[in-house]
């Protein structure tokens, strides 16, 4: 049995309107990820988004349906203020352990322009 690959995700900007960002490979594809070669899952396990506007911006992350924001499925920072790049603490950490199949998509966005996000986490095959 194959072991899982530990892989990173981003950097990527998040825009203002809801986009996916990580979706494991499956046979049809995936997202913010190489390969199409079979179902997979990923384990995320942190999470960090850094600020690099010139004001505060909040990021919001949902699990679900590809594009989805929906009630219920809010999932990490949800509206937590970022103060602009130069101030202590422009960034946001989360750390745990969150497991993504093929039929899961994170998905986010930010207040304003210049959230940038990043993880690191897994893949495996599922």
């Amino acid at each position: 049995m194959a072991a899982n690959k530990i892989l990173r995700f981003g950097p990527v900007a998040l825009g203002t309107t809801v986009a996916n960002i990580i979706n494991p490979p499956s046979l049809s594809g995936g997202t913010g990820l190489a390969g199409t070669n079979t179902a997979a899952y990923v384990i995320l396990r942190h999470i960090r988004i850094v600020n690099t506007g010139a004001s505060a911006a909040s990021p919001s992350l949902y699990i679900g349906a590809t594009g989805g924001s929906a009630a219920g499925t809010a999932f990490a920072f949800n509206g937590t203020s970022i103060p602009a790049a130069g101030n202590p603490g422009n960034y946001l950490d989360w750390v745990g352990i969150c497991r993504l199949d093929a039929t899961d998509f994170l998905t986010g966005f930010g207040s304003a322009a210049g959230l940038v996000f990043e993880a690191e986490g897994e893949i495996g095959i599922a």
